[in-house]
């Protein structure tokens, strides 16, 4: 794994010296050879300092969350986020949360923030009588992130966590219709499920081993 990382810092520590005049000089004065040394340096610290958080980071519920910071529901409360089985889960590091996500569990997806609230409280009702585990779809109805790379890294844990999950077989979003939460589901992976009148589903593929 230290391999790979050092791999990944020395290319795009090229990468971006490449991007500069400098490397396409023949002759360097030393005082350009200079600055170069040290800016390579500086990248290769951030990059390290990133490598470093992410390697570092865990997955943690939470008891409460500033809704304030939600970007997409700030509406909804702490109450409403962790009645019914609901969870809040954020990403740890170094005692700090650098990314947020809220989910309900269910046995069918909901189109709308009223369908989800309805169908966590039937799933969890239901699993109150049978003596079983919240739910089989896990639905993310928000996410944010307070530090690059947060929000990849929770969906990515997430999905660890629901694929080692003996009774959630789904991982679906109830995601506003933004060009920006388009974006954020695709590029981690995850495809449209459904286009509805005021939100949109994506689904991420759960594999079982």
């Amino acid at each position: 794994m230290k391999e790979i990382f050092r791999n990944v810092r020395n290319k795009l520590a090229e990468k971006y010296l490449d991007n500069n005049s400098f490397k396409n000089t023949k002759k360097f004065k030393p005082r350009i050879k200079a600055r170069i040394r040290k800016n390579k340096q500086i990248i290769n610290k951030n990059i390290d300092n990133f490598f470093g958080w992410v390697k570092g980071a865990e997955l943690v519920e939470l008891r409460e969350c500033n809704v304030s910071e939600d970007p997409v529901r700030p509406e909804l409360s702490v109450t409403f986020r962790r009645s019914y089985g609901r969870k809040i889960y954020g990403v740890k590091y170094k005692k700090e949360i650098h990314a947020v996500m809220c989910f309900a569990f269910t046995n069918k997806v909901p189109i709308n923030v009223e369908e989800l609230d309805k169908f966590s409280q039937d799933a969890h009702l239901q699993s109150t009588h049978r003596g079983q585990n919240v739910g089989q779809i896990a639905i993310a109805y928000t996410v944010w992130s307070k530090k690059k790379g947060g929000g990849k890294l929770i969906v990515k844990e997430v999905y660890k966590k629901i694929k080692k999950s003996n009774h959630l077989n789904r991982l679906v979003t109830l995601s506003p219709l933004t060009e920006m939460a388009t974006k954020f589901h695709s590029k981690n992976g995850a495809k449209l499920l459904q286009v509805n009148e005021t939100t949109q589903n994506f689904e991420y593929e759960i594999i079982k081993e």
